[in-house]
């Protein structure tokens, strides 16, 4: 959001954010508008915001307005959240669908989504876009998909490119305590449930004693770690899972690492799978991951086809452990993230909207400010 608002600033427009909290330093030509809410339950709160925010925005000349929350009034929303309505039947019961939490979600949904809308969407991935169009009737025309986008900074030294992998392995083993001769499967992300940790303790567990007493599997991101930590202790691979909290040095450990693992339940994109093949590492994905197609276009590792079945993925994860294709998709991979970073250089999103505003002025006979 706050790329895409420096963006637009840069390109020449004026950009007002509003924002329940904001825990950054304030960009010095961007107007952000904290509107704290109060109440019980989180959609109460989301619902006086939207009246608060819509209520300053009225107040001055708008010619356009993006929501990455989804609320009634919008010109344009950035679909980032999977379809919530079919969540709400696939995973939840017939009594969840009772509550008025439920409604007023599905009431925001559809006010973007319907085929009566006008508001336009914009997409980092179609996965999702089905299940829209099934519930609401969204048409082709109103969704727009955005290449991905790779940030350099992400990376180590701020390049797409391996600096030093003996230095980076060195700094992965020395900061998890992991032998040299370790073969390191590295999760990221947070949210260890949703990312799937358990099934990769379990493909852990299935590996021959002999790779399994020198494999390591690494996870960091934030959540409690301690289901997760009892569940490696039964399976008698406590010594082989280490979980960490959130760390800024994602980079550095990627490229140091063997394999990255993203096994996840569900997963609209999934920007660490291409971060992870910037940094030449190669990747075992599950498909319901929305950027898995990546791996499979760049070569750079296996995907899990859909259903899940926890015997075949073992079966992958021993075949990555003990693949001679590594070398082949840390090289696809890296000309892979070439390509992507010239096909989004960070500005799409902003000249997307630029250009949906300018048809909406145009259709109003209104200049763009």
């Amino acid at each position: 959001m706050l790329r895409t608002a420096e963006n637009l600033v840069g390109l020449g427009h004026q950009v007002d954010i509003f924002t329940m909290q904001w825990n950054a330093e304030m960009p010095a030509a961007i107007n952000v508008h904290v509107l704290p809410q109060a109440g019980l339950f989180n959609y109460v709160r989301y619902k006086k915001f939207i009246k608060e925010a819509f209520a300053h925005i009225e107040k001055n000349q708008t010619d356009y307005i993006i929501g990455y929350n989804r609320m009634a009034g919008l010109d344009a929303h950035f679909a980032a959240d999977p379809c919530f309505i079919e969540r709400a039947h696939g995973e939840r019961s017939f009594f969840y669908r009772l509550l008025p939490r439920y409604h007023w979600f599905v009431d925001c949904e559809k006010a973007i989504f319907s085929k009566d809308s006008k508001t336009e969407v914009l997409a980092v991935s179609l996965t999702e876009k089905a299940n829209f169009q099934k519930w609401y009737g969204i048409q082709d025309a109103r969704y727009h998909y955005i290449p991905p986008f790779l940030s350099s900074e992400r990376f180590a030294n701020g390049k797409l490119v391996i600096e030093s992998k003996e230095a980076c392995r060195a700094y992965l083993t020395k900061t998890f305590d992991c032998n040299e001769d370790d073969f390191v499967f590295l999760l990221t992300g947070s949210g260890f449930a949703m990312k799937g940790l358990d099934r990769a303790i379990l493909a852990l567990a299935a590996l021959p004693e002999a790779l399994r007493l020198k494999t390591k599997l690494v996870a960091v991101g934030q959540d409690n770690p301690k289901i997760f930590a009892k569940m490696a202790t039964k399976l008698g691979v406590k010594n082989q899972v280490i979980i960490s909290k959130g760390r800024p040095d994602i980079p550095q450990l990627m490229q140091g690492a063997d394999v990255a693992i993203h096994p996840a339940y569900r997963e609209n994109t999934g920007l660490v799978i291409l971060e992870a093949i910037a940094c030449g590492l190669p990747v075992l994905v599950t498909q319901s991951c929305g950027y898995a197609q990546h791996v499979t276009e760049a070569n750079a590792g296996v995907v899990h086809s859909m259903p899940f079945d926890q015997a075949r993925f073992n079966a992958e994860f021993l075949a990555m452990r003990s693949s001679n294709h590594l070398i082949e998709y840390t090289k696809n991979g890296l000309a892979y993230a070439q390509t992507i970073m010239k096909n989004n250089d960070g500005s799409a999103e902003a000249k997307i909207l630029i250009s949906l505003a300018e048809k909406k002025l145009s259709d109003l006979s209104k200049p763009l400010h």
